[in-house]
């Protein structure tokens, strides 16, 4: 019997080791000071310097081993710091050229866009059932006045965005700035008092967060591109029939693709709806690809960005409703990576 009950008491403190996680004043307070920080930043509109600083961070953590095993010592951060200007400067500079040439040489006039907006509501009205007719414009000269009407009604809001542009672009290149500077100025972490270094520690997995979903994001978002692309641009066309924009459908595949889970959702509409205005056939051939694609998707979600983080694509849907209701469009973006940096911690702190 006394041996029962010290197994019993032995059990039952392996549970109570397990369950109860050891967390102490300190941690508590990182906790809170790194949840406040983060709510900071979504609520003064500060995410795009947020994340590029870590995207410079952890882009100069990658540039800097090579470079350490001929350069010691913090010459090698210093000169990692100078490729990666360098790279985003010659990147930078060639978008600037390609967009100058594609809007001198490549893009229509307002006729031709026009013309080519009422072809695509002349094929889709005859696949759309007649109580949505009503909706469409009849011609060049209404859609030319709701255009019109909509640049008016919306003017300050048109003024406002571009304010915000160019308050956003200078927020992104401070924040390129101060993740470089913190690169560089990472020191000894071993000396720290007990606050600092529970908020390095909560800095580091957040860190460690983004770098794992952001860059496996990009992989997804490429590989989706690229499957968009050669279906746009090389089994249509074999079949005799191309998309209008297919080129601009595949770069807008990529880049709304970074978003988890809503990116696919927006592209897949655009390219349905623009398949329907080809034609009812080429529409379901196109919804039939995109379902492919979705269950490749979520095979290759599995295995890059689930088996990172450790979340199913219906808790970062979850996640992203959540803070799309509480912070807009910032909110879309971020949620995943919150919720990836939450479920780390409370895995680290064995709670989930």
């Amino acid at each position: 019997m006394a041996e029962d009950n010290r197994y019993s008491q032995t059990n039952a403190h392996r549970f109570r080791a397990i369950t109860t996680p050891h967390l102490t004043a300190v941690k508590i307070a990182s906790y809170l000071l790194t949840g406040i920080a983060l709510w900071l930043i979504l609520q003064f509109k500060l995410l795009g310097s947020l994340l590029a600083g870590m995207l410079v961070f952890q882009l100069i953590h990658l540039l800097t081993p090579p470079l350490e095993k001929r350069l010691p010592g913090p010459r090698a951060r210093w000169i990692a710091v100078v490729l990666l200007a360098v790279i985003i400067t010659s990147a930078l500079a060639a978008l600037i050229l390609a967009a100058s040439a594609l809007f001198q040489h490549n893009m229509p006039s307002v006729q031709e866009l026009l013309d080519q907006i009422m072809l695509i509501i002349d094929r889709a009205r005859d696949h759309l059932p007649a109580w949505l007719w009503d909706y469409l414009p009849d011609g060049e000269n209404e859609l030319r006045e709701h255009g019109i009407g909509l640049l008016k009604s919306h003017f300050r809001e048109l003024q406002q965005g571009g304010k915000n542009f160019i308050v956003g672009i200078v927020h992104v290149a401070l924040g390129m700035i101060i993740g470089a500077l913190i690169a560089v100025g990472v020191t000894n972490l071993n000396h720290r008092h007990p606050l600092a270094a529970a908020l390095v520690k909560r800095t580091s997995c957040f860190s460690e967060t983004f770098r794992r979903i952001v860059f496996a994001q990009v992989k997804i978002s490429f590989i989706n591109a690229v499957a968009t692309g050669i279906y746009l641009l090389f089994a249509l066309p074999l079949f005799g029939t191309t998309l209008p924009l297919s080129k601009t459908l595949v770069l807008i595949t990529f880049v709304v693709g970074l978003l988890p889970v809503a990116g696919n959702l927006i592209s897949n509409t655009l390219i349905v709806v623009i398949s329907l205005s080809t034609s009812l056939s080429v529409a379901i051939a196109s919804l039939i690809f995109l379902v492919v694609i979705h269950k490749f998707e979520y095979f290759l979600n599995a295995r890059i960005i689930g088996g990172q983080i450790e979340a199913r694509a219906w808790e970062l849907l979850l996640a992203m409703v959540a803070m799309e209701a509480a912070f807009g469009l910032s909110g879309v973006i971020a949620a995943p990576i919150f919720y990836a940096y939450l479920k780390r911690e409370l895995m680290n702190a064995k709670l989930v």
